[in-house]
């Protein structure tokens, strides 16, 4: 969408609401906007004017305006060196550093939210699902293969949270599969992808990465391994140290 008086091309989403199950949609569209226009750092996409859509008094639909970024997904544009992956993982990190200095976790990183450029810079997006530090969700929201346990199980949402679901995003990078969090049924496919958040009982943390492949440095497994603790409190302490 271009501007017609400043000429600037902005990116659009809009989301309009058919029946009421759609009101979460329209939600997380707001919150997007609410989240975005408290952040300014250079990895996270910028948001700008939010528009709603009334009929008879109703808002049936909205607008947001989003920075326009030339770029594709981190699972369609992956790394081609381990260090170019330590690039971009520290990025991520140092953008979710400051929406938690901001006072907000992301709450869904994964690889199709992160947008990289060809220059090998990135830009966090889809803020649909941010909160502020210690919110506990009416509903379980995240992405199985990379949600933390806290929040399958509707716990408060912490900046360990994120760092579960970066640690987890890390692991896809390198291995090009979700953490196998819990033990498949008996006869199961291991290829298979469990959310063993659901069942704690069941979680298992997977042989650290660097012993699946050799070529991963052992510092960099060991970083992914302790983003990935089940219990909150055996994470990182911030994700400034992550970084």
């Amino acid at each position: 969408m271009q501007d017609e008086r400043t000429r600037q091309v902005w990116a659009l989403k809009h989301v309009t609401r058919e029946s009421e199950k759609e009101d979460r949609f329209l939600e997380q569209v707001l919150r997007e906007h609410e989240v975005g226009n408290q952040l300014d750092h250079p990895t996270i996409r910028g948001v700008s004017k939010l528009i709603r859509h009334r009929q008879w008094f109703r808002v049936h639909a909205v607008s947001l305006l989003l920075e326009l970024v030339d770029a594709v997904t981190l699972d369609k544009r992956l790394p081609k060196s381990y260090a170019q992956a330590v690039q971009v993982f520290r990025q991520v990190a140092q953008g979710l550093a400051h929406m938690h200095g901001r006072g907000f976790v992301h709450a869904d990183i994964k690889p199709n939210n992160i947008l990289m450029l060809e220059d090998g810079t990135i830009k966090i997006i889809d803020l649909g699902q941010a909160c502020p530090i210690g919110t506990v969700k009416t509903r379980i929201q995240g992405t199985p293969g990379y949600m933390a346990p806290e929040q399958a199980h509707r716990k408060a949402i912490t900046p360990r949270t994120d760092i579960y679901n970066l640690g987890a995003m890390m692991y896809w990078v390198l291995m090009r599969e979700c953490i196998p969090t819990a033990l498949p049924p008996r006869g199961a496919d291991r290829s298979t992808i469990f959310s063993g958040a659901i069942d704690v009982s069941r979680l298992q943390l997977p042989e650290p990465p660097h012993g699946q492949n050799h070529r991963i440095h052992p510092l960099l497994s060991k970083q992914i391994i302790d983003c990935i603790q089940i219990t909150p409190e055996d994470r990182p302490e911030t994700m400034e140290l992550v970084a």
